[in-house]
């Protein structure tokens, strides 16, 4: 690759915000390009005023070409964020950056997702901190965001009383998240991959009860798009390809070193980007795109807006803990109990959801081994189905709300087991 090319796009061992920018162009582009642009505006106000709990599905509420660019034009003022507050682009904001992304396709919006990013930088100046050293938890908080959009758009009230109430509750939640998501991190000891899920189930769990003792709603039926549409499954092999050609040229046109990741157990907090460089790590994104992909295409599913959301969160987290070796097991695991299950085939979204986000448990079977991955993806895939209850959909990150539970029930376990051998083997040598 030309010297001149890369240098403008990368570092050794971090991206430049140019490249984000590129990835934010090239969505609007092809949002711009599969619908006229007078459709494509009528549906981007469709998803800013939709109430945006799981699942909506943005193609269906506001068509292809304004999903994709609601998504890049989030990914577009959040990557312009972190290049004037933060000094590096480092592999866990690459993950956030693509997770936003993601859920720009189900769930965030620029309307639901800023008053979130406010609460951050009032939070910020209230510790007499840089926003800088906020940007990752706020770019996760917006978890939450559909807290907002139902608080506006779904309780029938009139606008004077519903926008200033919704963007004040946002702004809340973004000024006391912080502080939670370091408390919670130790909980799950760094093993769910989606801490700021399992903080947000918990506190969209208070938001529900609160809204329910008020008879306010909070939940509305699941929106979802039920067929695949050839340009955007083409658009997402072509954006996973383009990931690992990238990273193909910046490793000396090779795959070597590839197997390092197996060393690597993921565990939070692992940035991939600095330890192995961005040649290695686009490599690792690109496959975890195409394999992704081809899980949802081999058990039967649709790539619609949730599952692109998965596919992409599982690309971004390519740079912060996840790579094939590690996710291997926990799909196989879910997939098994999803066979097994009474309710919801492997092909059904909630089940690609639940496939793709329970990735968020790799770390545990990069630390413990396949087995210990297998065990967590059974039972997460056991588990998730009823989490989303108790916060009613208001938190989008559900896969890392149950998550957190299942680490923080199997690792003490595993622990044990370990200590337990260590000591035997010990015992036999002496």
């Amino acid at each position: 690759m030309n010297a001149k090319i890369t240098q403008y796009f990368f570092t050794k061992d971090s991206v430049k915000a140019n490249f984000l920018y590129l990835v934010s162009f090239i969505f609007i582009l092809f949002g711009l390009l599969v619908d006229p642009l007078n459709q494509v505006w009528d549906g981007f106000l469709a998803i800013l005023t939709s109430p945006s709990n799981l699942i909506t599905d943005y193609f269906e509420v506001g068509g292809i070409g304004a999903t994709f660019v609601n998504a890049g034009l989030l990914m577009l003022i959040n990557a312009m964020a972190i290049k004037r507050f933060s000094t590096k682009i480092t592999g866990p904001l690459v993950a956030a950056l693509f997770t936003v992304m993601g859920f720009a396709f189900f769930g965030k919006n620029l309307y639901n997702s800023i008053p979130i990013t406010i609460g951050t930088l009032l939070y910020s100046q209230y510790r007499n901190m840089p926003i800088g050293n906020f940007l990752l938890t706020s770019l996760f908080a917006t978890t939450l965001a559909p807290v907002v959009s139902i608080i506006t758009f779904g309780q029938g009230l009139s606008y004077w009383v519903s926008v200033p109430l919704g963007v004040l509750v946002g702004v809340i939640i973004g000024f006391t998240i912080h502080p939670m998501g370091s408390s919670f991190l130790r909980f799950h000891q760094g093993y769910n991959l989606y801490n700021m899920g399992f903080t947000a189930g918990v506190l969209g769990m208070i938001i529900a009860s609160i809204m329910r003792v008020f008879d306010l709603t909070t939940t509305y039926d699941p929106i979802i798009q039920t067929h695949s549409i050839i340009e955007v499954e083409a658009f997402f092999v072509a954006f996973s390809l383009f990931l690992l050609i990238i990273g193909f040229m910046l490793n000396g046109k090779s795959f070597k070193g590839y197997g390092i990741f197996k060393k690597d157990s993921g565990r939070l907090i692992s940035d991939f980007l600095t330890d192995y460089g961005v040649g290695l790590t686009f490599i690792n994104m690109g496959v975890l795109g195409l394999t992704s992909l081809a899980y949802v295409w081999v058990v039967g599913g649709t790539l619609e807006g949730a599952v692109i959301g998965g596919v992409l969160t599982v690309i971004g987290f390519g740079t912060f803990g996840k790579h094939i070796f590690n996710v291997t097991p926990v799909v196989i695991g879910i997939f098994a109990m999803q066979v097994m299950m009474a309710v919801d085939e492997p092909s059904s979204t909630a089940s690609l959801l639940s496939a793709l986000f329970g990735t968020t448990l790799a770390p545990i079977a990069g630390h413990y081994g396949w087995k210990a991955g297998i065990l967590v993806g059974l039972l997460h895939a056991g588990l998730v189905p009823n989490t989303g209850i108790t916060h009613a959909g208001l938190n989008l990150y559900n896969n890392g709300f149950a998550g957190g539970f299942v680490a923080a029930t199997v690792v003490p376990v595993l622990d044990g087991i370990r200590e337990r051998n260590e000591m035997r083997e010990g015992i036999s040598k002496g």
